[in-house]
């Protein structure tokens, strides 16, 4: 879906938003409240600069708008893959990018995720997957890796992968498999603006991602591993 397109609906009220080499920022009004809107557009890869523009914006608005919500838009293919990159210490500023999401979160700014058209690898990790409640639109594409260069990567033949994604969501493309993985906290059909209300109405209760992964049968070790962890006992796998 195309960003503005996307903004409009989800903001009938109006908002602010900009695009700068398809990074997005500005602010936006939801039933009369403020909200801090940062994210990426045009499948961009998150290469440093873009990764940095985010963490500003984010310190930006824990500085000058304590406690305001932050939606972060998603729309991208993963990190840069360039050899600048990675000697400029690309890991570095994806690590500071999360960091700065979790002093958002630490300092009262409830952050929702929405990845509105493809969301792939560290570029997703870094931002949806560091948001309070990830959400997404119908038609999104999730993955952490496509299947052939999964393939390639683990040895493992492609149509074993693929034979494996028709039952287990871990393998499998999607935002209905991440949605039963517990990744993602909803799938946004219809009135996009009532959702995104509701979704900043909704409490935060600290991380259901596992819990949630065992309720909907996408990931059924995740959450007994840590309540054994917690517990300090021991997992009887059946």
């Amino acid at each position: 879906m195309d960003w503005k397109k996307l903004a409009d609906t989800l903001f009938p009220q109006g908002h602010t938003i900009v695009e700068k080499n398809e990074f997005l920022s500005g602010d936006a009004q939801v039933d009369g409240q403020p909200v801090a809107v940062i994210g990426t557009t045009g499948h961009t890869p998150i290469g440093v600069e873009i990764a940095l523009a985010q963490a500003q914006a984010i310190l930006r608005t824990v500085r000058e708008f304590p406690g305001r919500p932050i939606l972060m838009l998603i729309d991208t293919q993963g990190q840069r893959l360039r050899h600048r990159d990675e000697m400029l210490g690309i890991n570095s500023y994806m690590a500071h990018l999360g960091k700065c999401v979790d002093l958002a979160r630490r300092k009262g700014h409830k952050i929702i995720g929405l990845v509105y058209d493809q969301a792939l690898s560290g570029g997703f990790i870094t931002s949806g997957l560091m948001a309070d409640a990830c959400h997404a639109l119908p038609d999104a594409t999730i993955r952490v890796m496509g299947l052939p260069a999964m393939a390639r990567i683990t040895k493992v033949p492609e149509e074993v992968l693929t034979e494996l994604a028709q039952s287990n969501p871990v393998f499998a493309p999607g935002p209905e498999n991440y949605l039963r993985m517990g990744g993602l906290e909803s799938i946004w059909n219809g009135d996009l603006a009532q959702h995104l209300r509701a979704a900043l109405a909704q409490p935060v209760a600290g991380d259901q991602r596992s819990a949630l992964g065992l309720q909907r049968g996408g990931r059924r070790w995740a959450q007994p591993v840590i309540d054994a962890v917690l517990s300090g006992s021991h997992v009887q796998r059946a």
